[in-house]
């Protein structure tokens, strides 16, 4: 089985150029689980349902989050029904959304688990206890596991992948926006990468127009962000599942979407 995780999609562009790409990455990779960040899919900030829907409809399956997935309200009651759209787990239970969802590919069941870093954002709950409660209660109900660890710093990211070595397919990671060259399969056999990258423009700044974010550097004023919406490029990995659950290799790629 082939699990294709698309980094964060940034706005308008992000989701646009996702999609002129689907195409030739379907073509080239034969994924069968497609699972993309969203938590920046709205106008570059949070994720609503309509943004939600624009991925479903691309071709993605599962949407994964992180600490911008309140950002607007009205995706809230959204955030409860929707079964393939999760948010960290480790937020209070009481919150919007779900944690983790477990779906059918390939013939297989496969888990997929949202976890927040605690250095630098806002947790309920630690991740390393909150990962081995999650892992524990879906292991005997799920064939392999997928977890976005949406985090700050790349120690965290690099200890939570030793954390769950061996115990699921993939340790992920998101938030930052760049992808890094680290992308391995540790020898528990979980694939790891710090952080999978951005799907949107490399003209920006992380997704948001240069000069605007020059300004707020400069100046340290309060600037109001806008996506950035050339050279839009497509930050995912690949990683092959095997029918133990655990991974076999991992693929980076980074392509510019078609235009």
């Amino acid at each position: 089985m082939r699990v294709l995780f698309i980094g964060d999609v940034v706005g308008k562009p992000g989701r646009a150029g996702l999609g002129r790409a689907m195409p030739e990455l379907r073509e080239r990779l034969s994924p069968d689980l497609v699972i993309a960040n969203g938590e920046n899919s709205a106008g570059g900030l949070g994720i609503t349902e309509k943004t939600a829907e624009d991925m479903f409809g691309v071709g993605v399956d599962v949407i994964t989050t992180g600490n911008h997935v309140y950002k607007h309200r009205d995706a809230y009651e959204f955030l409860d029904r929707a079964e393939r759209v999760i948010r960290p787990a480790n937020y209070p239970s009481a919150n919007p959304g779900r944690g983790h969802t477990v779906v059918e590919a390939a013939g297989k069941r496969v888990g997929v688990i949202n976890l927040s870093g605690a250095l630098y954002l806002t947790v309920a709950r630690y991740p390393f206890p909150a990962a081995d409660e999650l892992v524990e209660r879906l292991q005997g109900e799920t064939d392999a596991l997928v977890v976005d660890f949406h985090c700050e710093l790349t120690s965290e990211k690099v200890a939570m992948g030793w954390h769950l070595d061996g115990r699921v397919a993939g340790v992920l990671g998101t938030h930052t926006h760049v992808p890094t060259a680290d992308a391995r399969v540790l020898p528990g056999g979980t694939a790891y990468i710090s952080d999978v990258g951005m799907t949107g423009s490399r003209a920006g700044i992380i997704g948001v127009k240069r000069h605007q974010a020059l300004e707020a550097f400069r100046t340290q004023m309060p600037i109001r962000f806008e996506t950035a919406d050339e050279d839009v490029w497509v930050n995912a990995v690949a990683v092959e599942v095997s029918d133990g659950g655990l991974a076999e290799s991992i693929e980076q790629v980074l392509m510019p979407a078609p235009r």
